[in-house]
């Protein structure tokens, strides 16, 4: 990392908390869409404090199957306990999962990283709903033969609908099976776009999904939206089905680099302990907060800077206790 590494760690050593990791992660083909999007998470606080706590639970229970979530955990405990504060780590066990679990991240071509994101969450909850059943099944030893902590195995029930299983990442995300997720819908138009709705239950974390790609059938492909989205740092929901004006912060933006849906590149940005950096595969450095403003897209239809806001991030500030 070279004097940008040196500046960058001594800037972390002065106003960051001496538990805090900053490590880029390496590219492996166009894996830039996973990376930009596992940074996004990993400064997800909560998600990422109980994956670790996950980890933790975990590791003395022999050797588990490997999956995603194995996988993540893995990869987040790895930056977490690193003895530097910044450097480059290799999510090659990650990586390897996800391509060999799902045949469309399985090339080498540019994928999408809301698609990513949503599949890993869902592939997540389903790994954690999976491992719930196995552990309600299982016979307790200090219960009578023939049952288990649940109840007498297999066990009728009677026609009564069982209440879907809460997992720490529907907690978190709010949602049964994908993202909490808000479309912008951009049209043809150079005005900044507005859309209103309701939200039933304000989720811990709101991801806010920009649509940037639109289908044209006079060019038969797809094309980038580059209309201006301005995406504020503080957000007020007022408008939830609970009558309670819900409050978050902005501290993870996805930006896609490019001008179309199958090349580009993907970064993040990511707020933490009030300053914002900026993440690259592995490359880190910090950025100003008014450097935010230059991702939220342009005024005209087309525009030499093709660097955009793509998936935006949002944490409850009644969650993390600010509220």
């Amino acid at each position: 990392m070279g004097a940008t590494g040196s500046k960058l760690e001594k800037a972390l050593g002065e106003q960051f908390p001496e538990g805090e990791r900053y490590f880029g992660l390496e590219n492996f083909g166009n894996t830039c869409y996973c990376n930009s999007v596992l940074q996004a998470l990993y400064f997800c606080v909560p998600f990422r404090e109980q994956l670790l706590e996950y980890y933790a639970k975990n590791k003395n229970l022999g050797d588990p199957e490997e999956n995603l979530l194995t996988c993540l955990a893995d990869l987040f405990t790895q930056i977490s306990s690193q003895k530097k504060k910044t450097g480059v780590i290799a999510p090659k066990r990650f990586v390897q999962r996800v391509r060999k679990q799902n045949e469309l991240f399985r090339s080498y071509m540019h994928q999408d990283a809301h698609e990513f994101l949503n599949y890993l969450l869902n592939e997540l909850v389903d790994i954690l709903e999976k491992e719930s059943h196995v552990a309600k099944t299982l016979p307790d030893e200090s219960l009578p033969s023939g049952q288990t902590a649940n109840g007498p195995r297999n066990a009728p029930t009677n026609g009564v609908q069982k209440e879907p299983l809460v997992t720490w990442v529907h907690k978190n995300f709010q949602s049964n099976l994908q993202v909490s997720q808000v479309y912008l819908i951009l049209e043809c138009s150079l005005q900044e776009a507005q859309k209103r709705m309701k939200i039933k239950k304000p989720p811990h974390i709101l991801v806010i999904h920009l649509k940037r790609f639109k289908y044209m059938e006079q060019l038969g492909r797809h094309k980038k939206l580059s209309y201006r989205v301005v995406f504020p740092l503080e957000l007020k929901l007022a408008n939830s089905m609970e009558d309670v004006d819900s409050e978050y912060t902005l501290f993870a933006v996805v930006v896609h680099v490019g001008s179309g849906p199958n090349h580009g590149h993907y970064v993040s940005l990511v707020k933490s302990h009030n300053h914002w950096l900026f993440f690259d595969d592995e490359n880190v450095e910090m950025i100003d907060e008014s450097a935010v403003q230059t991702f939220f897209g342009s005024a005209q239809e087309y525009s030499s800077n093709t660097d955009h806001g793509y998936i935006l991030f949002y944490e409850s500030l009644a969650a993390n206790g600010k509220g």
